[in-house]
């Protein structure tokens, strides 16, 4: 049995060849023609000397040839290594040449900035360029032609489950790096490959597609495909035979209309970011939606008081958080019901290899209201691309098993979830006493008037460190930060209430919909608080 990404995507292609595989921007394909694309440009690169082991960059907006790029890059054994499409050309110099980039399948649009950054890059020696309606001048062979004169057979080698999987996190305190996966852990973890509410395994690499011939749901990732949480949505829907519809970029009146045109069954954001946009939009619309059952927040959560407006408006839908990182895999899940308590933070099952462990890496018994840093052992990452420091503070073994420790703090409940309590690294100590910037931008946005909030600490003479919150409030809402402050004090206790309050037209997040920490230290430094 090969677990391997390539194989995975190919039974899919076998079992349902004339199903829509993706769509994106007005076109479609079915996976037999994903397929013979993605054979063709594999043939391509491998014309050009590009094959197993070897990194492809894919610097793409949401595209039909950014899943083409990849699943050329798996079927050659190579890596397919995510850019992000708002770097500069000095975060770009960087990823090129920490990522060793051989290749680059970019937009067109992009084409000034790797004209710059190429001569820094000696590896990258062949680039193919999309064509997305821009204009820009351009070095490297065109996308179709390069399809156009490729053989459309799979004809390629026998593939591992030891295969490379990397994906570059998105840098939310300094250049990102890159985690490194085996295939087959990366597909347990994260593709399908273990149940994620039973868990159990899934039997053999030709289940999901099997499966699939019976009949499979339409899924829309809203966030970038340079992110995980989008690869990851995508790639679990294609090994079992789903249709993929994507927006190249986020908008959320888009996102509706794709949602009826495509009858989208199931609609995958990240946390209140995406998630309140979508929700003011569809109120301001007309949509039809009556095709959706289930709305899932991953890579971050759903605030409480967004839950309840969500179930308020979508009686009939399922709404999960699913909890997890680019290191750790799947986590947990948790489900939401209408006027369920979540005040004291969300609260999620643990998948079967997740536990905590205590800041001394002890296994914490799981009795209620014991706290730790989460864990998970099992089908976890090699480690860091080329960063052997930062894999020995994440990746320890714990009476000779091995576990990924991302770095978020939980509490076991007495019904047998543990409640997020948030980031250790983001964590306020004021005073003594910690304070997890989730539970209190959870807070502020309950109120009616908050758009997006984001918490941070600031030096504080007395405290050591106060609690402090960026806010955007709603279009057309003037702060008023008396009653911001009241509302806030009758959710959580009084020493987590933000002591310095700024307000923004529009708070500071990563394409994925991550917050972004160092973006508001930056404006606090910068700014006049508001109080």
């Amino acid at each position: 049995m090969a677990y391997n990404i390539a194989d995975l995507l190919e039974h899919a292609v076998d079992a349902v060849p004339d199903r829509t595989a993706v769509v994106c921007g007005g076109r479609q394909v079915t996976y037999a023609q994903l397929e013979e694309r993605a054979n063709r440009l594999a043939h391509h690169l491998a014309a050009q000397g590009i094959g197993k082991g070897d990194h492809i960059g894919v610097y793409s907006r949401n595209s039909i040839e950014m899943i083409e790029t990849m699943f050329a890059a798996f079927k050659l054994r190579a890596i397919a290594i995510n850019v992000n499409y708002r770097y500069v050309e000095g975060e770009l110099r960087y990823l090129f040449t920490n990522a060793d980039l051989v290749a680059l399948v970019h937009e067109r649009q992009y084409a000034d900035k790797v004209a710059a950054v190429l001569p820094d890059a000696p590896k990258l020696k062949h680039v193919v360029v999309v064509e997305d309606g821009s204009e820009a001048p351009f070095e490297g062979a065109a996308y179709e032609e390069a399809l156009e004169d490729n053989s459309p057979e799979r004809d390629f080698g026998e593939r591992s489950a030891d295969d490379i999987y990397m994906l570059y996190t998105g840098g939310t305190t300094g250049y990102p790096k890159g985690v490194v996966w085996r295939h087959e852990d990366v597909w347990r973890a994260l593709g399908g490959g273990i149940d994620f509410v039973t868990g159990e395994y899934i039997p053999d690499e030709w289940t999901l597609a099997e499966q699939g011939k019976q009949g499979a749901m339409t899924r829309l990732p809203a966030a970038p495909l340079i992110h995980g949480a989008a690869q990851w949505a995508a790639f679990g829907a294609l090994f079992g035979g789903g249709t993929v519809v994507f927006v190249p970029q986020f908008d959320a009146h888009d996102i509706w209309q794709r949602v009826a045109e495509y009858k989208v069954n199931v609609l995958t954001i990240v946390g209140d970011a995406m998630a309140r946009p979508l929700l003011d939009a569809y109120k301001s619309g007309d949509y039809d939606a009556s095709s959706l059952v289930a709305v899932s927040s991953h890579a971050a959560l759903f605030s409480h008081s967004v839950k309840q407006e969500y179930l308020a408006t979508f009686p009939n839908i399922v709404l999960t958080d699913a909890i997890g990182s680019t290191e750790s895999g799947f986590t947990g899940m948790g489900m939401v019901g209408k006027d369920a308590d979540h005040s004291a933070g969300p609260r999620v099952n643990f998948g079967k290899d997740a536990i905590l462990l205590d800041d001394e890496n002890r296994v914490v018994e799981p009795k209620p209201g014991a706290t730790g840093r989460i864990a998970r052992r099992g089908h976890v990452p090699l480690g860091y691309y080329k960063d052997k420091t930062k894999t020995e503070q994440i990746f320890i073994e714990v009476d000779g098993v091995r576990y990924v420790i991302p770095g978020d703090y939980a509490r076991y409940e007495e019904d047998g979830t543990v409640t997020l309590l948030g980031r250790g690294s983001q964590c306020v100590n004021t005073g003594g006493e910690k304070v997890f910037p989730e539970e209190v931008e959870g807070a502020l946005k309950s109120h009616p008037d908050v758009f997006d909030a984001l918490v941070i600490g600031v030096p504080d003479e007395r405290l050591g460190q106060r609690v402090a919150a960026i806010i955007e409030t709603r279009e057309g809402k003037t702060p008023d930060l008396d009653s911001i402050e009241a509302h806030v004090r009758t959710e959580i206790a009084g020493y987590k209430v933000p002591r310095s309050i700024w307000v923004t037209h529009q708070v500071g997040r990563l394409p994925s919909g991550k917050p972004d920490y160092p973006w508001a230290k930056r404006y606090a430094e910068e700014n006049q608080p508001a109080r």
